[in-house]
């Protein structure tokens, strides 16, 4: 299995994080959102990576060589932003006759078994994994017949479907996906000036290709700062190990407390993850992200995400920033005493 992961975009939702660092390497529940994918792939055989980039291809090749040093990986930019299927068409040359592809894009994370891929689709040609919303306006939607996907429509008006696709696929002949893909840029099936997946899988559908759309457990936003946390308050209450005991503080699991972070006579949690190198001194914090080499002093924060090295001194109640920022409210916070 070849898997295709596009991490291009500029991640505009989510500025100023975005500013400094690829979408992808923001982090959550403490990790970034990339490392999140490729540990949801460890069950599979994957026999490749194939991740396309844009401009900050490097910056992702250094950090998936590092913390990912025998992932088989091969890096390809996409140096025109022409939309997520002309993305993935650029993975074409890596897939080869017999390949079968998984294509997963990294502004949402989700639950579900991936092992049960190949039992899902005995007596099918793919799967577009989907989730029901109620809010189905906003997304493209899967019609299903007899189990089937029959069309697509982009945010439809009326509720012909509330099966929402979520940006997970599988397709069982790799090489016929991608030809399928340069036929629809062949022919300019544009929307809005790019080139995106739903019109690839009508054209499969036409020529009588059958499309499952299994449900996923659950669904989870990154691309935006207020589902950022609640994506970061969902995997803490699952992830184990998070009982942290620090002297001199109050932690209110579950957080997540990297182990090089010195916190001193703070209040921490519930669901506050704090990344490497940080130091937290005589703090409140609830229902945050720090990200590393931060240091907060004299602090309250909550349903606030803090950048990379950033230095914030005194009070605050709610937050967004990014990277390298230094912030001294100390001042006021006498004024007020």
């Amino acid at each position: 299995m070849k898997l295709i992961l596009p991490v291009a975009g500029k991640g505009t939702r989510l500025r100023p994080h975005t500013f400094t660092k690829p979408k992808s390497l923001v982090r959550v529940a403490g990790k970034t959102v990339l490392q999140h994918v490729i540990d949801g792939m460890k069950r599979l055989k994957i026999d490749e990576f194939i991740i396309i980039t844009d401009e900050n291809g490097l910056v992702i090749q250094r950090y998936v060589e590092k913390h990912y040093p025998t992932l088989n990986a091969t890096y390809i930019q996409q140096k025109e932003l022409l939309g997520p299927a002309h993305a993935v068409s650029l993975a074409s040359p890596r897939i080869n006759a017999g390949d079968d592809v998984l294509v997963v894009f990294n502004d949402t994370l989700f639950v579900t078994d991936l092992n049960r891929i190949h039992t899902l689709c005995e007596g099918l040609d793919g799967l577009i994994y989907s989730k029901e919303v109620e809010d189905y306006q906003r997304f493209g939607v899967n019609v299903m017949r007899d189990n089937v996907i029959v069309d697509m429509v982009e945010k439809p008006d009326a509720p012909i479907s509330k099966l929402a696709q979520v940006g997970l696929y599988y397709l069982k002949d790799g090489r016929s996906f991608m030809d399928y893909i340069a036929r629809a840029i062949e022919k300019d099936l544009r929307v809005k000036g790019e080139f995106y997946l739903p019109e690839v899988f009508k054209l499969m559908i036409k020529d009588g290709k059958l499309l499952g759309a299994p449900e996923i457990e659950e669904w989870l936003d990154c691309g935006k700062p207020e589902t950022l946390l609640y994506t970061n308050r969902f995997l803490l209450e699952r992830a184990s190990g998070n009982h942290v005991c620090l002297e001199g503080c109050v932690i209110i699991p579950p957080v997540s407390i990297h182990p090089s972070a010195e916190v001193k006579h703070s209040v921490i949690g519930p669901y506050v993850s704090i990344a490497k190198n940080c130091k937290i001194h005589d703090s409140i914090i609830k229902d945050s992200v720090i990200n590393p080499n931060s240091v907060l002093r004299s602090t309250v924060l909550e349903r606030s995400l803090i950048g990379d090295s950033v230095e914030l001194t005194g009070q605050f109640q709610r937050m967004n920033i990014g990277d390298n920022s230094i912030i001294d409210l100390s001042a006021r916070t006498l004024l007020n005493q």
